[in-house]
């Protein structure tokens, strides 16, 4: 199998879809995938893959229920795991970001997901497929992840940048879905969907669109970069779109601002 990259195209994932070596997962709402999916592609519903204790949402699972997940979809340590979803890529990237955290690095996006795939007449399906179960267990490598205490301890680093993926008003605290309104200090605002083409299928823009919007921010490859939402679902995204630009020292954040928010001692602004 020739090696598949951080991001895929429908064209390029149509030769796969038959292939044992590759497993398609499915992170749409439940109507979308009973009403068409990609075929041969596994349903995961998002409530799986991540870990609440309110009000505190979106949480790094455990390695058990990681595993649990991973094995029930029959995928092992050799397989290709393509994730896609119809919102741009943000449930897909938070369940590929999880993969990578827990060690699994074999992983593409589907480019616009859904809506690139549909829209530009790919075939769909509505049979469920049934996979033969592994028993893949998982660890922990704490990579690619950025707690509450080390954005704490690392707010002055010249050599760390945060980037807060929520909405303006969100940034500016003129909305607020936690106790504290407003953002990590610091932190610099690009909005998800920013990086998303409106005008082809949803796909990330080009590269040196993006890049350029990065390199006026200041967000460059050199630094560190924790990237966080609410809870670390549109801030997935961001991670993922970083890694497919090259950059290495991308890290999100699990729980987000539904975290830093609702402490009593954490800095805002």
């Amino acid at each position: 199998m020739n090696k598949l990259g951080l991001i895929i195209e429908p064209d390029e994932l149509e030769p796969y879809l038959h292939n044992p070596g590759v497993v398609i997962v499915d992170l749409c709402k439940a109507k979308q995938y009973a009403l068409a999916h990609i075929p041969g592609a596994h349903f995961v519903e998002y409530a799986d893959i991540v870990h609440i204790e309110r009000p505190v949402m979106g949480l790094l699972p455990s390695e058990i229920q990681v595993s649990i997940v991973l094995s029930r979809l029959g995928i092992t340590p050799d397989s290709h795991v393509v994730a896609y979803d119809d919102e741009g890529g943000g449930c897909a990237s938070r369940f590929l970001w999880t993969l990578h955290v827990f060690g699994h690095n074999k992983t593409s996006l589907l480019n616009g997901g859904i809506f690139s795939w549909t829209n530009e007449g790919h075939a769909v399906d509505t049979k469920i497929p049934i996979p033969k179960p592994s028993d893949y267990g998982v660890k922990n490598t704490y990579r690619y992840i950025a707690d509450r205490e080390y954005i704490k301890d690392n707010l002055n680093n010249d050599n760390i940048v945060l980037l807060d993926a929520r909405s303006a008003d969100e940034y500016t605290g003129k909305k607020k879905f936690a106790f504290k309104g407003g953002h990590i200090p610091g932190a610099v605002h690009y909005e998800w969907v920013s990086a998303m083409d409106t005008n082809n299928n949803l796909r990330l823009l080009p590269d040196e669109k993006i890049q350029t919007r990065l390199d006026q921010l200041g967000i460059n490859q050199n630094k560190e970069v924790i990237c966080y939402c609410q809870s670390h679902h549109r801030s997935a995204f961001t991670y993922f779109m970083l890694r497919v630009l090259g950059y290495e020292k991308v890290k999100g954040y699990p729980g987000s601002w539904s975290d830093w928010g609702n402490q009593i001692d954490t800095p805002v602004e």
